[in-house]
């Protein structure tokens, strides 16, 4: 798997071309299970195809219980200069419910250890859990707080199917999550993270100053991106594509040096589409300048007009040209972008 995702770093190359890759991403699945020294065989082939940056930001996720003191060690002597950190929550109860491999002390220590070796890490924490009080949630964003973290993304709990989570909820044994639950954990969370120095730069994600998530900013600001590996998504502005989730196809195709992938072409509705999710989102909002320039006038005036009743009810401002949420309006983003949404528009 290794070898291919090397071959499809370089056939891939002429696509990135005229670009300077900015962020190295070590995403999805369990990456952290690499050894250091494929690690470094993967980042050796982006550098040896592609135009990188001076200073890249090359982060790895990973869960608690995938660094050991050791294991942390071998990654601050590697590229990785960025952690991302499953934590979810500081609390046994909610670590086995929701069914993850790693304990609270585990959750601790390693936040402890990595700390030591690593100055810009992100953790992620889940708000919205059935029984969580708001004092509780306290409690997780405090304990976060302590370990001088200067990055948080946090998530309301969503039930998949087919999980175990899903079926404790159908028999009764656990509630089912409550939205007005999670928008006041939410509200905790903007309060107290942006009390302590936090910017809420996306909905979903807080971080200090200098330390925003550049390759996560990059999706919301519409940068081109390519996806190594099964299942991996890219982006060049104009289409979208995906390659095939199966790992023995994958390698197969690679194989006889092709790439088994779909490609979506976006038309003009979904780009002003992805534009308005993307935008609203963050700090950056809506340039209603960009969307008359892109897009045209008849989009403008659309939006324009679906976004006045959202305006009355203070949820979404114009400040200098821009469209953004309020604070009131932060939690509903989301409801409030695909109300704003053109389908089969040309």
């Amino acid at each position: 798997m290794v070898l291919a995702l090397a071959k499809e770093i370089r056939m891939r190359k002429s696509e990135f071309s005229n670009e300077v890759v900015e962020t190295i991403y070590f995403g999805g699945g369990t990456p952290s299970a690499l050894t250091t020294t494929e690690i470094q065989f993967l980042i050796d082939a982006v550098y040896e195809n592609y135009t990188v940056s001076e200073n890249p930001e090359i982060t790895l996720e990973a869960n608690p219980d995938d660094l050991s003191k050791e294991r942390i060690i071998e990654l601050s002597k590697s590229p990785i200069n960025r952690l991302s950190i499953g934590i979810q929550s500081f609390f046994e109860e909610d670590l086995t419910m929701m069914n993850r491999a790693h304990n609270s002390a585990e959750a601790k220590e390693c936040l402890e250890e990595a700390t030591k070796y690593f100055d810009n890490i992100s953790l992620d924490l889940i708000y919205g859990i059935p029984g969580m009080s708001n004092e509780k949630w306290k409690q997780n964003i405090e304990t976060a707080l302590c370990f001088g973290i200067p990055h948080i993304s946090s998530y309301a709990l969503t039930v998949e199917p087919k999980t175990a989570l899903n079926k404790l909820i159908q028999t009764g044994k656990i509630a089912k999550p409550k939205d007005e639950v999670a928008e006041e954990h939410f509200q905790i969370l903007v309060e107290m993270l942006e009390a302590n120095g936090f910017i809420h730069y996306e909905l979903s994600n807080f971080g200090k100053e200098n330390y925003f998530s550049k390759n996560n900013s990059a999706y919301w600001l519409g940068k081109k991106y390519i996806g190594i590996g099964p299942s991996a998504h890219s982006y060049d502005g104009i289409s979208r594509s995906w390659n095939v989730s199966n790992n023995f196809i994958y390698l197969k195709s690679l194989e006889k040096n092709k790439l088994s992938c779909e490609t979506e072409i976006l038309s003009k509705s979904d780009r002003y589409n992805e534009y308005i999710m993307t935008g609203l989102r963050t700090i950056w909002g809506v340039s209603l300048e960009r969307i008359e320039k892109e897009f045209g006038t008849t989009y403008l005036e659309y939006l324009t007009n679906q976004a006045q009743k959202f305006l009355d009810d203070n949820l979404i401002s114009i400040e200098g040209n821009v469209l953004k949420a309020t604070k009131k309006g932060k939690f509903l983003t989301d409801g409030i972008a695909s109300d704003l949404f053109l389908v089969n528009f040309k």
